[in-house]
């Protein structure tokens, strides 16, 4: 019966496609949760997708053999859920005339799909997913991969909490994560970066809660008799702002420095004043600061009636990866995503994007590296802190060089 039921919803699940296409575009898959916890990560992200689309397209298309070729999307909401997230990578791997696929928020789902994108040799560029499991799978396996990474991984990020709590004078800190793969793999880069930057923090309490909790009264009440002076925390979604309201319930002081989802809408919401002073690494932070973030910012708000975007660090990753991709398939010539692949891994032209310009962000896939296929680096990151609900930069010698760049 559970297999019957499987090839019935997985059945159910193609009949969702979009209407055929046309031979004379591009297709272009684009997934996430679009609904949950994690909705405003892949709501942004789809969002900043759908604005460079709107660009490329309005000007005429993709240069693909003598034409130019529109992008048409096809979207799916994972619902940040492990099985869902199998069962459309299941579908997308079965379409014949798919070119990219861009997005996946969640770690878990990257992990429960992107077997089946990666057996038909689908190019996928994973955005905003940070989790390092997400890519550390395929590590002396994949022998070509046609998986790639387009955010600032956990092993970047952790490393940067770790040190902005050493350059803070804390010593005693608390690990707070949730349970789901990127909760855990979260907390184990923590543990390796306190270790490879000197033992100087130590780690008087690890605290662990689901998706879902409320109350973290009891994690925090333990943490706080441990002498904790900060909390270094990876979650996910609204359970953040949970322990951020309970640590001031309790008349805790100790700060949250964790991953970039603090500077989501939901933990910001939901924790209010509580959530200020949260610190966390972001790659995009929604200040004007250039012409080009000026211009992003505002097409954003105008396109999606909104004054805030929900995930500043999602939409912006969105955005650029569609400007890559579409450079890869300009290079290529060609909409066959194993071309596409080959073009990503070699891209010759410098892409304008509002994080960055990127030259050459990915390599050839070594199995034994995985920043092959990884775009970011550390000097693609600063800390964000959140202030009277939104989100600022933490430090200004971050904002001076970033405004810097033209």
């Amino acid at each position: 019966m559970k297999k019957v039921f499987v090839s019935s919803l997985l059945f159910g699940v193609s009949l969702l496609a979009a209407p055929a296409f046309a031979a004379d575009t591009i297709k272009l898959a684009l997934t996430g949760p679009f609904s949950g916890g994690s909705a405003p990560m892949g709501i942004s992200m789809r969002d900043g997708a759908k604005l460079a689309i709107a660009e490329i397209n309005a000007a005429g298309g993709i240069p693909v053999g003598g034409a130019k070729l529109k992008i048409e999307t096809v979207e799916r909401d994972d619902e940040a859920k492990n099985e869902r997230g199998a069962l459309i990578a299941q579908e997308l791997a079965a379409m014949t005339d798919l070119a990219g696929v861009i997005g996946t928020v969640n770690t878990g789902v990257a992990m429960a799909g992107d077997r089946h994108i990666e057996d038909k040799g689908i190019a996928k560029i994973i955005t905003p997913a940070a989790g390092s499991a997400s890519m550390t799978q395929w590590v002396g396996k994949a022998q070509d991969l046609s998986i790639f990474r387009f955010a600032a991984n956990d092993g970047i990020q952790s490393a940067m909490v770790v040190e902005e709590a050493i350059n803070r004078k804390f010593t005693k800190v608390a690990i707070f994560h949730d349970a789901t793969n990127y909760g855990v793999s979260g907390r184990d880069d923590l543990q390796k970066q306190i270790k490879k930057q000197g033992d100087k923090l130590t780690v008087v309490a690890t605290e662990k809660f689901n998706i879902g909790d409320k109350d973290m009264t009891a994690q925090l009440l333990r943490a706080k008799a441990a002498g904790a002076e900060a909390i270094l925390i990876w979650a996910i979604g609204p359970e953040l702002a949970a322990v951020a309201n309970g640590r001031v319930k309790i008349g805790m002081t100790a700060p949250l420095i964790g991953g970039w989802t603090l500077s989501m809408s939901n933990f910001i919401d939901n924790a209010g004043k509580n959530g200020d002073g949260a610190l966390m690494p972001q790659t995009f932070i929604e200040d004007p600061i250039t012409p080009k973030a000026k211009s992003f910012i505002a097409a954003y708000h105008k396109a999606y009636g909104v004054s805030r975007i929900p995930s500043a660090v999602s939409a912006a990753q969105g955005y650029d990866a569609v400007y890559l991709f579409a450079a890869a398939v300009k290079q290529a010539g060609s909409t066959d995503t194993h071309k596409v692949k080959a073009a990503l891994e070699d891209l010759k032209e410098p892409v304008a994007g509002v994080i960055a310009t990127w030259k050459h962000p990915f390599n050839k896939w070594n199995p034994d590296d995985v920043d092959t296929h990884e775009a970011f680096r550390r000097s693609n990151a600063v800390m964000g802190m959140v202030k009277d609900g939104k989100v600022v930069f933490a430090h200004d010698a971050d904002r001076s060089r970033l405004a810097s760049q033209k």
